[in-house]
């Protein structure tokens, strides 16, 4: 029965990160998991954060992991992570410093196992209002909802084809990421949750931009279908911060699917516990200290 943590959305606050690194030495999980937006994030790159001198990856966040798992050896959690939208491409490679050091598996458009489960990765989501297009791309079609701002608009923290960004949808990359294995026992770690949940509710209803009314649903139509179609064990999502607030949950079924939210919307710590052999009896805890 490996425990495992599932937290996203930390955006950066040292404090959060310290009340996950203090829970993790006391229980031991298995794995943490990390579900994007994780650093202090938008256009500044996510590298600063106030009051912190140095490189907030290196010098903060993986010597904290790093430290975790000094303390903890052999019974250290495996970490793995993805970004997300508020994360800039930018920061990719010294993401992946941190990984070659040992402090975690960045896991964006990857596979892994986990306790003999496949793990994969995506942190994309569909277009938002925001000006940060690194993590974005089109749902199922090049269509953008009333109040977002397309791929092809918006801001880059790295260069991009203009061609890739076109054509690429979350449709064609979640298929390619899984292909046709078999997700019957997999975990997909995503950032987007998928559309018209009760873990995607952004609280738009009665909003209109230009005459039309806006979709109160954010996630992704894409994932989905991917979760109604081919049934994966579990889905691990966060990026809606109030989902939770609005709809009174943070997680809920599609099928024999179970999907866990981490998103949060005030100043605590959202740790999610579960068993990775039995994921519908997970637990969630708001831990004070955060912000």
């Amino acid at each position: 029965m490996p425990l495992c943590f599932f937290c996203s959305d930390l955006h950066g606050a040292p404090a959060r990160y310290r009340a996950l690194w203090r829970l993790a030495r006391q229980e031991r999980p298995a794995a943490i998991l990390l579900g994007g937006d994780l650093l202090p994030g938008g256009l500044a790159l996510g590298l600063r954060e106030p009051g912190w001198e140095g490189d907030f990856v290196e010098d903060f966040l993986a010597t904290g992991f790093l430290g975790l798992r000094a303390a903890l050896g052999a019974a250290a959690p495996r970490v793995l992570l993805i970004p997300g939208n508020d994360d800039p491409a930018a920061a990719l490679p010294v993401l992946e410093r941190g990984a070659m050091r040992g402090a975690w598996e960045q896991l964006h458009g990857r596979r892994t196992e986990l306790c003999g489960r496949p793990v994969f990765g995506y942190a994309c989501v569909p277009p938002t209002p925001f000006p940060l297009k690194d993590w974005e791309r089109y749902d199922v079609s090049r269509y953008t909802d009333p109040g977002a701002v397309s791929p092809e608009e918006g801001l880059r923290s790295v260069p991009a084809d203009p061609h890739a960004v076109r054509w690429a949808t979350l449709a064609r990359e979640l298929a390619e990421l899984v292909g046709e294995e078999a997700l019957d026992e997999a975990v997909l770690l995503c950032h987007s949750p998928p559309w018209s949940t009760l873990l995607d509710h952004a609280g738009l209803e009665g909003q209109m931009v230009d005459h039309a009314p806006l979709d109160s649903h954010v996630g992704s139509i894409a994932l989905r279908r991917l979760i109604e179609d081919r049934q994966p064990w579990l889905t691990l999502h966060g990026h809606v911060h109030g989902s939770w607030r609005r709809t009174g949950a943070w997680k809920e079924r599609l099928g024999r699917t179970a999907m866990l939210s981490a998103a949060h919307d005030g100043p605590e710590l959202c740790l999610v516990r579960f068993d990775l052999d039995d994921p519908w009896s997970a637990e969630r805890e708001l831990v004070p200290g955060g912000g």
